[in-house]
């Protein structure tokens, strides 16, 4: 590598402790067996995909509420109290961060996020001002594991992906990260990542 590497972070389960868990353990009154009914009967995860790819949160509140009215109010409150769905950044994690850009290391942020959402937290966690560039999925209407997303974002940083560390809890994204040819860190915990890092000569 002719210069130092460059990171790729994802946000949420890496940086950010997100879950609509967080919210609904709440509507659910502890009831955990109600809410996981819930979450599968309107198969939640691939609905807030397609908001991650773009679509406003009124359309598909509207759209889901619609085919689903028993649970309008529950589907609603997403929207209404989606900044509950996240407890708190990782703090280990955002120690690694801030250590690595105090070690002169480039930061970038390629995340799969509603940009709506994403404005509303953007300025809440100072974290967010240590990336040269933040890529949001919602923006460009992409999700990964896309692969056209990684190209967008190889384009904005001016890098090969040879040169690029990517780090994402998902493994379907570091498959495709790792097919282009970026160094992918699949993240399991802070340990792990500290250890991983280390054995790609990345001293902290």
């Amino acid at each position: 590598m002719s210069h130092k590497p460059a990171f790729i972070f994802d946000f949420g389960g890496v940086l950010l402790e997100w879950n609509p868990r967080h919210l609904y353990r709440k509507l659910f009154n502890g009831d955990d067996a109600a809410m996981e009914q819930f979450l599968s009967e309107v198969d939640f995860s691939n609905w807030n995909n397609e908001q991650d790819r773009g679509r406003s949160f009124e359309q598909a509140v509207g759209e889901l509420s619609a085919r689903f009215p028993h649970y309008a109010s529950m589907i609603k409150a997403y929207d209404e109290r989606w900044e509950e769905s996240i407890s708190g950044p990782i703090q280990p994690v955002v120690d690694i961060l801030q250590a690595l850009k105090e070690k002169g290391y480039a930061l970038y942020g390629l995340t799969n996020w509603s940009q709506e959402k994403f404005e509303l937290v953007q300025h809440k966690y100072p974290f967010f001002g240590l990336f040269e560039t933040i890529l949001v999925s919602g923006a460009v209407q992409m999700i990964k594991p896309d692969p056209r997303i990684f190209g967008l974002l190889l384009e904005k940083m001016e890098r090969d992906p040879e040169e690029c560390i990517f780090i994402d809890d998902s493994l379907k994204n570091i498959a495709t990260a790792k097919t282009l040819g970026f160094i992918p860190i699949h993240y399991q915990s802070p340990q792990q990542l500290t250890a991983e890092l280390e054995r790609n000569g990345i001293a902290l």
